[in-house]
């Protein structure tokens, strides 16, 4: 497991953000419209919980996650491809479960990437059901639950 530095991100991170999104290979090919143009805007880190895993020596993004609380959601979260397989994922969603716990929200929706499922079922979602496809999205999602 990689050491993280976990932090709330801010305005002046959008760039890393969305540049971390834009070189996910998981969105290469037949997955890149889900992505295409997409931007992590100051507006949005400012509205939602954000938080970023950083290596503690050097400040390289590691990955991040975006709890919207109202339904309570985890509506991005990004590994770096390099940082995959070290336990960063699984300590921002170990983060992202305590601040859901510490907010009184019970459980948290991901509709899921369908690459992202296996991950998301091995740190303690339930599968509940599948989101349709629709618009540039033309394959359905996982559609999981985390049980707070």
């Amino acid at each position: 497991m990689t050491e993280t530095k976990i932090r709330r991100a801010d305005e002046t991170d959008a760039d890393r953000l969305t540049d971390l999104i834009q070189a996910s290979s998981a969105y290469h090919g037949e997955y890149a419209p889900m992505i295409d143009g997409y931007r992590v805007t100051p507006e949005y880190i400012a509205r939602h919980e954000v938080f970023l895993a950083a290596d503690p020596a050097t400040g390289r993004l590691l990955g991040f996650y975006s709890l919207i609380r109202e339904p309570a959601e985890l509506d991005l979260m990004f590994v770096a491809d390099e940082a995959q397989g070290r336990g960063t994922g699984r300590e921002l969603i170990g983060h992202m479960l305590e601040l859901a716990r510490g907010a009184g929200i019970t459980d948290v929706r991901v509709v899921s990437h369908p690459r992202a499922e296996h991950f998301y079922l091995r740190v303690g979602a339930e599968r509940v059901g599948t989101f349709p496809a629709a618009g540039r999205i033309t394959w359905d999602r996982p559609d999981l639950r985390f049980t707070v």
